[in-house]
């Protein structure tokens, strides 16, 4: 079984919360950078299968709930900040859990950038368009490139921790 390195058990929640603060200041920067360049709805394409594409979405993962009358706003924005607070909690629980701990950031980062999105100007800003031929996938930003590469090391921290308990 292979020995993983951790922190030390007494491990404050500043280098995690250091990590979510990198996601949230990268995330509203290029968001800020893409709007002030870029007009909206207007493909800037980059190469044959991604373009920079400034859109709105009122809703969540996939544009959900987007057509509502306006309560998602608050209801995606009590949720982020909901999961905000259970990620501390996590975090403070388990900080001596580096893998763990850095996909957790990466997440409380991801949702809170979004939340700094929804509650400033009522929708997300997505910019992020990959396509192949006609096919786009929905448009997205780094928050929820964050929001996904922690999810993925979530999967990996829980694959390995099954692995090692064989």
């Amino acid at each position: 079984m292979a020995k993983t390195r951790s922190l030390p058990a007494n491990t404050t929640l500043a280098p995690w919360l250091g990590i979510a603060l990198i996601v949230i200041l990268f995330d509203q920067l290029t968001k800020i950078a893409v709007m002030k360049v870029f007009a909206y709805a207007t493909p800037y394409t980059l190469t044959p299968f991604f373009n920079l594409f400034v859109v709105f979405n009122r809703g969540a993962a996939f544009s959900f709930l987007a057509a509502a009358n306006g309560w998602q706003r608050w209801a995606f924005t009590a949720l982020g900040v909901a999961a905000a607070f259970v990620i501390v909690y996590l975090l403070k629980r388990h900080g001596s859990q580096r893998l763990f701990c850095t996909a957790l950031s990466l997440i409380m980062g991801g949702a809170l950038g979004n939340v700094i999105d929804r509650l400033a100007y009522g929708h997300v800003i997505d910019f992020l368009d990959f396509h192949v031929g006609r096919w786009h996938w929905p448009a997205f930003n780094l928050a929820d490139s964050a929001i996904v590469i922690g999810a993925i090391l979530l999967v990996l921290d829980e694959l390995r921790r099954v692995r090692g308990a064989r």
